[in-house]
C-alpha cells in the first residue's frame, strides 16, 4: 500500500465497536500480552480511572485500517490507554504497509492530537521500530515531539538454556543463593510448589493471591480487582503461570507469570514476611523458573517494569521504555510544555547534566 493524504482518524468505546480489520489487529497471534483483545477487555473493565474513557483510535483509509492506538480520554486530557501494569505499549500496524504509508497514518494521528495541547504516550519501547514513524508524522502535523524516559525493563534472553546452564550464567553470589535455598526448601517438611494453569484453578488462585499479598511489604493496589481479573482471563487464553509455594496449608509465596509467544513475564510477586527466614521470593522465583526453562522452554524471561535491585541478578539485560509528549505550541497547555521543556534543559545545561522529564 502506498503513501495516502485521505488517511483519517476513527474512534470507538471499546474492542467489539472496531472494524473487523481493526479487531485482526488485537488477535494477532504473533501480538504481545499487552497489545491483545484479553488485555484490553480486563484493563477496561477493571483499571479506568474515575471519570475517564476509552477511546480506540483507527486510523484508516478507503475502508482498511492502517493503525490502531488505544487512548485515554480524562475531561480534556489524552493520554495512551496505559496503567500502572502496563510492561509496553505501542500503536499496531497493520502489516505490509511501507514507510511512507505508515507516516501518514501518524500524520492523521497527530492531526486528532492537535486540539489537545498536550498528548502523553508512555511505556514505549525505545526500540520500536515505529517509533521514528510516529515522531515523523507528528511533526509533520504541526506538533512538536519530546522525548522522555519512563521506566527500566529488565530481561534475559534464555533460547537454548534449561535450568542448569541458566544458574550457571548468574553471579556466584546468586548461584550459590538458589544452591542452598533450594536445597534448604527441599528439607523443609510440608513445603508445597504448585503451578496454577486452568481456570477451574482460579478461584484457588486468587484466595492465594489476595491472602499473600495481603500479607506482604506491598501497597494497597489502585485497582484492586484487575490482578484477578487478568489472572482468569490470561487461564482462559492458556497464558497464566501462577505459582504458589506454601509451608503447610499456608501460602507463603506467590507469582503471577503469563507465557506468550515464547516470553515470559512475571507481573505481579509477594511474599510474607513472617516466613522471611525462608526466602521465600528467592526459592519461587527458583522455582517457576526451572519449569519454565525445563518444561516450557521458553525463550526470554521478562522481570516488568522498574529497575528494582533484585531482578538485575535474576536477568542481566536492561532495555528502556520512554515517553513521547505531542505537543501542540499554538494551545496554552502546549505552550506552557514547551516553555516548561526548554526551561530544564536550560537549568539541565548550567548543571552539566542532561534534562530530566517527569514521570
Amino acid at each position: 500500500m502506498r503513501g495516502t493524504n485521505c488517511a483519517e482518524a476513527e474512534t470507538f468505546a471499546t474492542t467489539d465497536l472496531l472494524p473487523q480489520d481493526a479487531q485482526a489487529l488485537l488477535d494477532d497471534p504473533g501480538s504481545g500480552v499487552f497489545a491483545g483483545r484479553t488485555w484490553w477487555d480486563v484493563v477496561l473493565a477493571n483499571a479506568m480511572p474515575g471519570g475517564a474513557r476509552a477511546l480506540f483510535v483507527a486510523i484508516r483509509s478507503a475502508g482498511q485500517t492502517l493503525a490502531l492506538l488505544p487512548m485515554l480520554r480524562t475531561g480534556n486530557r489524552l493520554t495512551s490507554l496505559t496503567t500502572p501494569y502496563t510492561c509496553e505499549y505501542a500503536p499496531a500496524c497493520a502489516a505490509g504497509l511501507d514507510q511512507a504509508t505508515r507516516i501518514a497514518a501518524m500524520v492523521a494521528f497527530g492531526r486528532f492530537c492537535r486540539p489537545c495541547g498536550v498528548v502523553r504516550l508512555d511505556s514505549l519501547p525505545a526500540e520500536w521500530n515505529g517509533l521514528g514513524d510516529l515522531e515523523n508524522g507528528a511533526r509533520r502535523a504541526g506538533l512538536h515531539v519530546l522525548r522522555f524516559d519512563h521506566f527500566g525493563n529488565w530481561y534475559e534472553d534464555v533460547a537454548g538454556l534449561d535450568w542448569s546452564a541458566y544458574v550457571l550464567g548468574r553471579a556466584g553470589a546468586l548461584r550459590e543463593t538458589i544452591k542452598r535455598r533450594l536445597r534448604r526448601a527441599d528439607k523443609l517438611p510440608h513445603a508445597q510448589f504448585d503451578l496454577l494453569t486452568r481456570e477451574a484453578q482460579m478461584d484457588r488462585a486468587v484466595q492465594a493471591f489476595e491472602s499473600v499479598y495481603q500479607r506482604s511489604w506491598k501497597d494497597a493496589e489502585p485497582f484492586p480487582a484487575f490482578n484477578a481479573a487478568l489472572m482468569r482471563a490470561s487461564a482462559a487464553s492458556g497464558m497464566l503461570r501462577f505459582g504458589v509455594w506454601s509451608i503447610g496449608s499456608q501460602p507463603v509465596a506467590v507469582q503471577f507469570w503469563v507465557v506468550r509467544n515464547g516470553h515470559a513475564i512475571v507481573l505481579k510477586l509477594a511474599h510474607d514476611e513472617a516466613f522471611k527466614a525462608h526466602s521465600p521470593g528467592t526459592v519461587l522465583t527458583a522455582l517457576m523458573l526451572r519449569h519454565l526453562l525445563d518444561q516450557e522452554h521458553v525463550t526470554q524471561i521478562d522481570f516488568g517494569r522498574g529497575d528494582d535491585a533484585y531482578k538485575q541478578g535474576w536477568a542481566t539485560r536492561r532495555r528502556q521504555r520512554i515517553g513521547v509528549l505531542l505537543v501542540n505550541p499554538w494551545r496554552i497547555s502546549g505552550m506552557a510544555a514547551l516553555t516548561r521543556h526548554t526551561l530544564g534543559r536550560f537549568r539541565a545545561a548550567l548543571r552539566g547534566s542532561r534534562p530530566i522529564t517527569p514521570n
